[in-house]
């Protein structure tokens, strides 16, 4: 077994919660968000400078509740997105470097969603992104299964979990 390792005993998860986000530069920190339904996650990784971040979006739009965006804006894709890749860069990331993952957007409800909440989620992230410049690395969004992210920092390696089991990513490769 051995002794724990200095970088070990400092290292730190920060659980990123519904409609929010969070960005690190800290190569002792794991970024994690938990049952991504019909919402999706968006990770980001440059790794050169080792920063990256995940959002954790809810819903394709914010005019359906203008006073909440301007509270939670990661809850949104329209406002969530923009702030989220602003922070990114603000930690001296740069946008061609950007390795993304985006997962999550499932049709999880018993019965038929006629909102086509995951649906609709996928593709304002889509749309944005393209838009935008920033290319795609993985998508692994749809279906019906939930799935939990993790990103270590430090290594740009992402871990997917779901009910059938766990998927090694890299985005620093």
């Amino acid at each position: 077994m051995g002794s724990p390792t200095i970088g070990s005993i400092f290292a730190q998860r920060v659980v990123i919660g519904v409609g929010d986000m969070a960005v690190s530069n800290n190569r002792l920190v794991t970024l994690s968000t938990y049952a991504l339904g019909s919402c999706v996650g968006v990770l980001a990784y440059d790794p050169v400078v080792k920063v990256g971040g995940i959002l954790h979006m809810m819903l394709p739009d914010s005019s359906i509740s203008p006073e909440k965006a301007l509270v939670q804006p990661a809850m949104f894709a329209d406002t969530g997105l923009p702030l989220f890749f602003r922070s990114l860069l603000g930690l001296k990331a740069d946008r061609s470097r950007l390795r993304i993952c985006v997962a999550g957007g499932a049709c999880v409800l018993a019965s038929h969603d006629n909102f086509k909440i995951g649906e609709r989620n996928t593709q304002a992230t889509l749309d944005f992104l393209a838009a935008n410049g920033y290319r795609v690395r993985q998508n692994i969004t749809g279906g019906t299964t939930n799935r939990t992210v993790h990103l270590e920092i430090g290594a740009g390696d992402v871990t997917l979990k779901t009910p059938e089991g766990n998927e090694a990513i890299s985005l620093a490769a």
